[in-house]
């Protein structure tokens, strides 16, 4: 997990995937899946979607081990049971799929907006298509509600018509399985936040961010809240740790930041733009800069400007 979560935080603007090795005996016998989340409700941070499968016929054994609800858990116990865990290699697989803010902020933004509620089911549904894709014999899913359980099961059962899916409120508890992925998301996500790298000068001194607190990330905790009233620029808002769509952060723009008035008319929608404008010059060596709006989308030129 180290190096992944290391690779997202270089690169934080983007989701990642980490997978574990997968148990020979997962791909033979009939294995049990459990899904669970960890930062859903935080205004800083990723969220965390994370799932563990095991053969069925052992999955009690994740009881034994101490495997409980997160919540439950102190921040020491969640990582030693995350090491046991992973040290269970011989019939314990896992994987997390981690959800930048930035992710999850577009998402909600867009024309055709898609709730926090439909990000959570795209992780999980893709998290279940991972395993198979693993070679995983997943026969049963449990899965930690997100909005009406009897819908989601329903929504789940339609796209895997072969596993028995069961979906339940509080089954972080109930299911060994879920509590064992609940350890799995949450300790990636606290690593995540943690290991934040800023990318925003503007914003931040990047020289002195060991000295920089930010809390746990929930809009009522008091660091979180200096943090954020300490780091808002008033024209371009927030660093990208913040979830910007948040109503948190988007009361305190709209208090603090420059307000800005968009008018569209005739004449600008007629005008045409040369896409040279979303270049930088560099003073240096003369030569264009690629803007961030097209490395954070990965975009290639398809011809080169002259």
């Amino acid at each position: 997990m180290e190096e992944g979560l290391r690779s997202f935080s270089e690169r934080n603007n983007r989701n990642i995937t980490i997978v574990s090795k997968v148990p020979d005996v997962c791909r033979n016998e009939a294995c049990a899946l459990g899904i669970d989340e960890a930062g859903r409700g935080p205004v800083l941070g990723p969220m965390v979607y994370g799932i563990t499968y095991c053969p069925e016929s052992r999955a009690e054994e994740l009881k034994a081990i101490g495997c409980a609800d997160s919540k439950t858990l102190s921040e020491d116990q969640r990582e030693k049971l995350f090491e046991k865990l992973d040290s269970l290699k011989d019939f314990v697989g896992w994987v997390v799929e981690i959800i930048s803010p930035n992710s999850i902020c577009n998402s909600m933004f867009k024309r055709l907006k898609h709730s926090l509620n439909e990000v959570s089911h795209d992780s999980a549904i893709g998290l279940i298509r991972k395993a198979l894709s693993l070679g995983v014999n997943v026969t049963s899913v449990f899965v930690d509600t997100v909005g009406p359980p009897e819908k989601y099961q329903a929504k789940l059962s339609a796209i895997f018509p072969d596993i028995k899916i069961t979906v339940s409120k509080k089954a972080d508890s109930l299911f060994p399985v879920v509590s064992a992925a609940s350890i799995c998301a949450k300790v990636a996500r606290d690593k995540a936040l943690s290991s934040w790298q800023f990318r925003e000068s503007p914003f931040v001194d990047l020289k002195n961010t060991e000295d920089i607190k930010w809390g746990s990330g929930y809009p009522g905790d008091p660091t979180t809240k200096k943090f954020l009233a300490q780091n808002i620029d008033p024209v371009f808002g927030f660093p990208q740790l913040v979830r910007f769509s948040w109503s948190t952060s988007d009361q305190l723009l709209k208090s603090k930041g420059v307000p800005v008035e968009w008018e569209d008319t005739e004449e600008q929608e007629n005008q045409a733009v040369s896409v040279k404008t979303f270049f930088q010059n560099s003073s240096k060596t003369n030569t264009p800069r690629r803007h961030p709006y097209f490395a954070d989308r990965r975009l290639k030129p398809a011809t080169k400007l002259v």
